[in-house]
C-alpha cells in the first residue's frame, strides 16, 4: 500500500476580530525552505505512483491531441503599417516563431500556395515571398525549463523590435531590443524586471513600460529612450493606492499614448498626445469609485472625439461620445443602458467602430460605420449599428487581430463547441464576410456526429442557472445517466463561452458529456450576475454550481458515480466549496491553481495581489462581517469529516505550479494536508518550474492536458479507449 506523505505539524496562530485560528500547515508558506521544497517533491513522487496506472491512458490522450494537431501551421497575417505580421508553429517545436512580410497595395493577406499531401513536416516549412523571422522563440528558450513571451511590438516605421521575456514564471519579464532593418543586430540595451506589455510610442524613439511594486503589482510608468542608461529613464506615472493596476498603451489612430489605471470596480485613463511624448498626460474622467470606463479615440466631421463605454449609472455599461480637447464636457449618448445587453467595448477605426456585447448570455458583435460629416444629432443606434448574425444557437463571436487604424475590413472570430474556431474578414462597406481559415482538425473530425444544447437549472433562491452541453449523439443517448465533466468558474465577470477544443474531443469521443455551469460571478447574464456572485452573495457562486449538478443528476444527464467537476483559480475556489457542501454529488474533482486558502491570503496586504482582490472578495482585515462570511466558506477552513470519523470526499486531484504569483502554492499543498486529516484521499501535482498558467511549451502543456483528462476518463467511468 502506497502511503502518502506525512506534512509535520507546526501550529502558527493567526487572530482577527477576536477570532483566533491555529493553523497547522501555514509553514509551507516559505518557499525556500528546504523541508518546503523536500515535501513538494515527496507529494510529487507520491502522486506519479498512485498515478502510474493512468500512464497508457496519458500518452494515448497526448498522442491524440498531438494527431489531430496540424503541428506545422501558419497564423493568418494580420496587416499593420507596411507589413503583414504572422506566427509560425514548426512540428516538434514548443513555441511559436514570429514572421513578416511586406505589404502591398491591396488588403488580401498573404496565403501559402496550394499544396497536396504533408510536405509541411518536420522542422520545415514553405516561406512565403519576402518572409523574415523576426523572433523564434524556440532560440530563446534554449536553456530554460519555462519561457514566456510578455512583451513584443514594432516601431511604427518597422525597423526596430522589442521582446520581453520571462523564464521562470513570475510574470517578471527582460525586455531586450532588436533591429529589424536588415542587420538584425541585437541593440546595447536592456530593461529587466518589467510587467508585460511595454510598447513604444508613435515616434519609436521612446519605449514606456511599468514596474512592479514589492507586492508584484505594476504601479508605475517609465518613459525609457531607446539606447540611453535606464538610470535616465523618467518615471511618468506613481499609482499609490494599492487596489489599482498600471498598463501603458497607444490608441489604435496612433494618436494618443494611453495610461489605464484599474481596479475590480473603478478605472480613470489618462492620455498624451504622441506628437509631445516627453510631454504630461491629463486624465479623461476622475475616477470615481464604482465607476469603470474604457476610452477609445475617433475622429468624426474632422474633429477628435473619444468613445467611453462607461456605467456611470448605468449598471450594464452604456457608449457616449465627448470631445478629446475636453472630455468631461458634454457627453453625447450613442447607445443609452439596456437592462438586456451588457455593452463590453468598443473598438474604433477611420472609417467604422466595432461593438461588442451580450444578450441572452451569448457574445455579439455589431458594426457602425463613421459618417465623415459625423454622425447628425438625431441619430438613433438603430441608424447605424449593424449586428454580425451567426447560424448557431450557441457560439461565441468576438473582434481580434486589428491593429491598423486605416483597415477596410473588422478581423472577426468565431467558434463554438463544435465549431473550429473560424478566422473572418468582415468588408464593412459591402457587408461581404470572407473566410481567412478555420482551425484545421486532422483525421476524421465531422462537426455534425457533435449536439450543443442549453439547460437550465433552478438555484436554491429559484434563480435559473443556464448549463451548456456537448456530446457525441451516437456515443450519448441523453437521460441515460453519461460520464460527464462538469466545468466551473464563476468569479470577476468572466464568462465561460461556446468554444471549440482539440483536447476535448478525447472526452466526446470517450462517450462523455462536457457540460459547464454558468454561474453567478461571472458574466455570461450582465453585471447584475456577476454582482450576485461576490463579496457578500460570494456562496451564490458555490450553490448555484451544486444546484447544476443536482438537476444534471436528476435528469439522469449523468449520475454521481460518473460526475466530475473541473475548475482552476477562482474556479478552483469553488471546487474547494463545492467538495465541502455537496461532496457526494461528484466522482472526482480536478482543482486547478486553486485558490483554497482565500482568507489567509487576503488578511496579508503584503502578499501579491492581496489589496487588489478586496474589491472583488471584501476586505476582512477591517470589516469582521466580511471576515466572518469568507471564514464561512473557506475550503481549507471547512474542510470536514464524517461523524464516524470517515470520509465523504471524492478523489481530488489538485495541480499547482511553484512559481505561480496569483495564487501560491501554499493554498493546494495546506489543502491537501487537511483534507487527508478528514480521511480524504486527494493527490498534489506541483510543477516546479511553472507559473498560474502551468507549464510553458505546446508539447508540455498538452502532456499535462493529457495527464488531467485521463486522471478524469478514470474517475467518470468514461471507456478507456474510446470505443
Amino acid at each position: 500500500m502506497l502511503t502518502p506523505p506525512v506534512t509535520p505539524k507546526r501550529p502558527i496562530q493567526r487572530k482577527h476580530h477576536g477570532d483566533v485560528v491555529v493553523d497547522e500547515y501555514e509553514w509551507l508558506r516559505v518557499k525556500d525552505d528546504p523541508a518546503v521544497l523536500a515535501h513538494l517533491h515527496a507529494e510529487n513522487a507520491y502522486t506519479k505512483a498512485r498515478t502510474d496506472h493512468l500512464s497508457l491512458l496519458t500518452e494515448q490522450v497526448f498522442e491524440e491531441i498531438t494527431r489531430r494537431t496540424k503541428e506545422t501551421d501558419l497564423s493568418v497575417p494580420t496587416r499593420e503599417g507596411a507589413w503583414w505580421y504572422f506566427t509560425r508553429t514548426v512540428e516538434g517545436l514548443q513555441y511559436g516563431i514570429h514572421c513578416r512580410v511586406p505589404a502591398g497595395e491591396d488588403w488580401e493577406p498573404p496565403v501559402l500556395p496550394e499544396t497536396t499531401g504533408d510536405e509541411l513536416t518536420d522542422a520545415s516549412y514553405e516561406a512565403l515571398p519576402g518572409e523574415r523571422v523576426l523572433l523564434d522563440e524556440n532560440r530563446e528558450a534554449e536553456g530554460h525549463e519555462f519561457f514566456a513571451l510578455g512583451s513584443f511590438d514594432v516601431t511604427g516605421d518597422g525597423s526596430v523590435m522589442l521582446y520581453g521575456v520571462d523564464v521562470e514564471g513570475d510574470e517578471r519579464y527582460t525586455v531586450r531590443f532588436r533591429a529589424i532593418d536588415g542587420s538584425d543586430r541585437e541593440i546595447d540595451d536592456v530593461l529587466e524586471g518589467t510587467a508585460a506589455g511595454a510598447v513604444f510610442d508613435a515616434s519609436g524613439r521612446y519605449v514606456f513600460y511599468a514596474t512592479v511594486d514589492d507586492a508584484w503589482r505594476p504601479d508605475t510608468i517609465w518613459r525609457h529612450e531607446i539606447g540611453t542608461s535606464r538610470d535616465a529613464d523618467v518615471r511618468v506615472f506613481t499609482e499609490p493606492d494599492e487596489r489599482f493596476w498600471l498598463g501603458v498603451g497607444l490608441t489604435r489612430s496612433r494618436r494618443y499614448l494611453v495610461i489605464e489605471a484599474g481596479s475590480n470596480v473603478t478605472s480613470e485613463t489618462w492620455l498624451l498626445d504622441t506628437a509631445d511624448p516627453a510631454g504630461e498626460f491629463r486624465v479623461v474622467w476622475p475616477r470615481k469609485e464604482g465607476v469603470e470606463y474604457d476610452v477609445e479615440h475617433v475622429i468624426a466631421g474632422g474633429k477628435d472625439r473619444l468613445l467611453i463605454v462607461h456605467n456611470d449609472g448605468a449598471v450594464n455599461f452604456e457608449l457616449v461620445s465627448v470631445a478629446a480637447d475636453d472630455p468631461q464636457g458634454a457627453r453625447r449618448m450613442l447607445l443609452p443602458h439596456n437592462p438586456a445587453v451588457r455593452l463590453e467595448g468598443v473598438d474604433a477605426f477611420r472609417d467604422f467602430v466595432a461593438v461588442e456585447y451580450r444578450r441572452d448570455g451569448l457574445p455579439r458583435v455589431a458594426i457602425a460605420k463613421v459618417p465623415p460629416q459625423g454622425l447628425p444629432d438625431d441619430a438613433t443606434p438603430d441608424d447605424t449599428l449593424h449586428e454580425l448574425e451567426t447560424d448557431e444557437t450557441l457560439y461565441s463571436i468576438g473582434v481580434s487581430g486589428n491593429p491598423d487604424w486605416n483597415q477596410p475590413t473588422l478581423r472577426v472570430l468565431g467558434t463554438s463547441f463544435v465549431t473550429p474556431t473560424k478566422v473572418m474578414d468582415l468588408v464593412v462597406e459591402t457587408g461581404e464576410r470572407r473566410l481567412r481559415k478555420q482551425q484545421p482538425v486532422l483525421g476524421e473530425y465531422d462537426a455534425t456526429r457533435y449536439t450543443q444544447r442549453r439547460e437550465w437549472a433552478v438555484a436554491d433562491d429559484g434563480r435559473r442557472i443556464p448549463i451548456s452541453l456537448v456530446y457525441r449523439e451516437d456515443l450519448v443517448q441523453y437521460g441515460t445517466p453519461a460520464p460527464t465533466l462538469l466545468y466551473g468558474y464563476g468569479s470577476y465577470e468572466h464568462s465561460i463561452d461556446p468554444s471549440f477544443s482539440i483536447p476535448r474531443l478525447s472526452l466526446l469521443d470517450r462517450g462523455m458529456i462536457f457540460a459547464v455551469a454558468h454561474v453567478r460571478g461571472g458574466g455570461e447574464m450582465g453585471r447584475l450576475w456577476y454582482e450576485d456572485g461576490k463579496k457578500l452573495a460570494k456562496r451564490n457562486t458555490f450553490t448555484d454550481f451544486v444546484a447544476v449538478a443536482r438537476h444534471l443528476i436528476d435528469e439522469e444527464v449523468t449520475a454521481s458515480d460518473r460526475l466530475v467537476a473541473q475548475g482552476g483559480s477562482a474556479g478552483g475556489l469553488l471546487m474547494g466549496a463545492v467538495a465541502n457542501l455537496a461532496p457526494r454529488h461528484f466522482s472526482g474533482i480536478l482543482a486547478e491553481v486553486p485558490f483554497v486558502d482565500p482568507l489567509t491570503s487576503i488578511l496579508d496586504p503584503s502578499l501579491p495581489l492581496t489589496v487588489i482582490e478586496w474589491d472583488e472578495w471584501g476586505n476582512p482585515v477591517d470589516d469582521p462581517e466580511v471576515y466572518a462570511y469568507m471564514k464561512g466558506y473557506s475550503p481549507y477552513e471547512n474542510v470536514h469529516g464524517n461523524h464516524d470519523g470517515g470520509s465523504h470526499y471524492p478523489p481530488i486531484l489538485a495541480v499547482t505550479s511553484l512559481n505561480d504569483t496569483r495564487v501560491l502554492y501554499v493554498e493546494p499543498a495546506k489543502w491537501v494536508a487537511r483534507l487527508r486529516d478528514a480521511g480524504a484521499d486527494p493527490l498534489l501535482k506541483i510543477e516546479m518550474a511553472a507559473g498560474h498558467g502551468g507549464v510553458s511549451g505546446r508539447y508540455a502543456a498538452w502532456r499535462e492536458r493529457a495527464f488531467a483528462y485521463a486522471w478524469v476518463i478514470d474517475r467518470a467511468r468514461a471507456h478507456p479507449t474510446g470505443e
